[in-house]
């Protein structure tokens, strides 16, 4: 069995909700048959509804990262999938913890915690991702990566209010094949990883995925704080893989992580009141999930998926020791068909989500949710598709909750036309930004929180032809009942969450411009975020912090499948509202500059990878460390420009079996 298949269909399997998955054949195409690809001959097909169409046809816009460009961004960062997301337009990384690197993704201006991350279709690093997730995950096994943007909790409960990321990882081919890549950096890092498949018999194939990676501490500007925190991190992943002739499959995959992340003063330095003050977190994960897909006769099937993730956390924020449990559960079973122009997908789904702190069980909480979704896509015509989805939650803190979503596609000649809105909500929990940074010392018991829901629109026009490849969107949100950090009524030394009344407003646009001439792919984009909110010490409406309107990016590559591949990438970030910052209230505009080379020898690589060459750093304006703590207990002001500055890595990557 040629188990490329097997990846489209076991992709689509990992969506049994209302979902659209764009499972796409990861061999890398030569440069002269790329340039020759057009929307009528891409391999990239629908699988989540069942129907088979294209991800072009499909009315909810799924973009897809291919492995052709992840492959390119696995030599700038081996150790982490944030590069590849910070370089997708309407995507941010943001760094939420400078002292410890940790960052989340922020969709189209809203907050990372309302970014659903799933691999593979299931939810093994949380329902609400830790923001040291995002640097815990290795890309050498991504298949592919699909982004949702906008309210998708009809498709996937309460976690997707702002969007969705799926990873989906590589699949076996029919030869046995394996990788290695091994990597070093100027900052003392170092990164191997290790990727082997192989077919085992007919119907079934399987994958190992593993990865050392570890960086030294760096105190740029001499203050005595770490600006680069230390760590080292093991991971381990397989993957079990079957599909029969009469089209039932199984996915399953176990995963396990252990990081020691170090951060905070250096060793006899201290902070301003002349303590010292170690900021460092141990993290240990264990996953596991499946996937599973049984015709039921005609054009009906049965889907089956679930999930399992278990995180224990030791935290120490100075003199105090936090340790604690995240955990999260999750079951869902889906019948889908097809009947002429329509195809229909009906479920019903269950979530769990937990946490345990052994220092401040105030905080424990215990989530359930059961739900029933459905939707429905009926084609009207060869270029008109509606389609509607809609889920209803039955929350067990938050009450029930009803979630739609209604998209409309349509294609006249070398056009893509898309309308979408949709609702979502989000269940608060104690982790905000500045609680994971600062730990929970300071925060006061959560009252009566209320759940933020959501509204979000979109129209997305787009063109293809000719070697052209061009998209514009225009985006917005309305944010009811946003929860934020305030100080408390009661101490001066004391944090409170709370749901502040009104409404925060996205309103933005994304354009993309691509042009492709035999080898060379030139790229523009440009993202703009119009965000404002309710203040939240009442003084009416401020600018969202840590949203700068303008960003913009331009990306020249060449590349030769059996020569290499030669890159220049150049990324502006405009001025940005600054929240608490005593040295400044507007972050000032910058650019980030890199250059890739990669040198082909027989199935090796060779690679050498430069990171914002000017060395643009947040410490050459002003220090990350505050003159006095903040009242939440953080003793670093939010990252607004990168912290590492220049940054030059290379290495080779090794390859071996595979097809020819």
């Amino acid at each position: 069995m040629q188990f490329t298949a097997c990846a489209r269909l076991l992709a689509g399997a990992a969506f049994l909700s209302p979902a659209v998955l764009a499972a796409q054949d990861t061999s890398i195409q030569p440069a002269e048959q790329a340039e020759a690809l057009d929307e009528e001959s891409e391999t990239i097909f629908v699988q989540g509804t069942r129907s088979g169409r294209r991800v072009q046809d499909e009315p909810i816009r799924v973009e897809v990262i291919n492995r052709e460009e992840i492959e390119e961004k696995i030599l700038m960062r081996p150790g982490n999938i944030a590069t590849i997301l910070s370089e997708t337009g309407g995507l941010r990384v943001q760094v939420t913890s400078p002292a410890l690197g940790a960052a989340n993704i922020k969709v189209q201006g809203m907050d990372g915690r309302f970014t659903q991350l799933l691999a593979d279709g299931l939810p093994l690093y949380g329902g609400q991702a830790s923001s040291l997730g995002l640097l815990q995950i290795p890309p050498t096994d991504l298949g592919q990566v699909e982004v949702i943007k906008g309210a998708a909790s009809a498709l996937y409960g309460p976690s997707a209010l702002g969007g969705m990321i799926n990873l989906v990882s590589r699949r076996p081919e029919s030869a046995a094949q394996a990788e290695l890549l091994l990597n070093a950096t100027t900052r003392d890092g170092q990164d191997a990883t290790a990727y082997a498949a192989t077919p085992l018999g007919a119907d079934w194939g399987a994958s190992l995925t593993g990865g050392l990676h570890r960086q030294s501490a760096h105190d740029l500007d001499d203050d005595g704080w770490i600006d680069m925190p230390a760590y080292d991190r093991w991971t381990v992943r397989p993957r079990l893989f079957f599909e029969n002739s009469a089209g039932a499959s199984v996915f399953a995959t176990l995963g396990a992580m252990s990081e020691q992340r170090v951060g905070g003063t250096l060793a006899g330095r201290t902070v301003p009141d002349g303590t010292p003050f170690a900021q460092t977190q141990d993290t240990d994960r264990l996953d596991g999930g499946l996937v599973a897909e049984v015709p039921l006769g005609g054009d009906v099937t049965a889907h089956l998926r679930g999930s399992a993730m278990r995180q224990d956390h030791l935290h120490r924020f100075g003199p105090v020791t936090e340790a604690d449990r995240h955990s999260t559960a999750f079951a869902e079973g889906s019948i889908a068909g097809r009947s002429g122009v329509t195809t229909w997908i009906a479920g019903a789904a269950w979530q769990a989500a937990g946490f345990r702190s052994d220092a401040f069980p105030a905080f424990d909480y215990a989530f359930e949710a059961p739900a029933v979704f459905g939707q429905v896509e009926r084609e009207f015509g060869p270029d008109v598709t509606l389609a509607g989805s809609a889920r209803v939650d039955f929350h067990n803190v938050y009450g029930t909750q009803f979630s739609p979503r209604l998209s409309l596609l349509y294609r006249p000649g070398p056009w893509t036309i898309r309308v979408s809105g949709g609702r979502g909500f989000f269940a608060p929990t104690p982790f905000v930004e500045e609680i994971e940074d600062a730990g929970l010392a300071r925060l006061e018991p959560l009252g009566a929180l209320k759940a933020e829901t959501a509204e979000t629109g979109a129209i997305d026009v787009g063109y293809r032809g000719g070697g052209i490849e061009a998209n514009v969107t225009l985006f917005g949100s309305d944010l009811h009942d946003p929860v934020e950090l305030v100080p408390s009524a009661t101490a001066p030394d004391r944090v409170r969450l709370v749901n502040v009344p009104g409404t925060r407003r996205i309103r933005g646009s994304e354009l993309l411009l691509r042009y492709r001439w035999d080898a060379f792919v030139v790229t523009g984009s440009y993202v703009f975020v119009d965000a404002t909110e309710p203040d939240p010490l009442g003084t009416g409406r401020r600018t969202v912090p840590l949203t700068p309107k303008h960003t913009a990016g331009l990306v020249a590559m060449w590349e030769e499948h059996d020569k290499g591949r030669v890159g220049l990438e150049v990324y502006y970030t405009g001025e940005q509202e600054l929240d608490d910052n005593p040295y400044r209230t507007e972050g000032k505009p910058y650019f980030e500059v890199g250059l890739l080379a990669e040198w082909a020898i027989g199935k090796s690589r060779v690679f050498l990878n430069a990171e914002n060459i000017f060395g643009v750093r947040q410490t050459k304006y002003d220090p990350l460390l505050r003159p006095s703590r903040a009242i939440d207990g953080r003793w670093t002001v939010d990252a607004w420009a990168p912290t590492e500055g220049f940054v030059l890595n290379g290495g080779v990557r090794l390859r071996f079996g595979g097809e020819d």
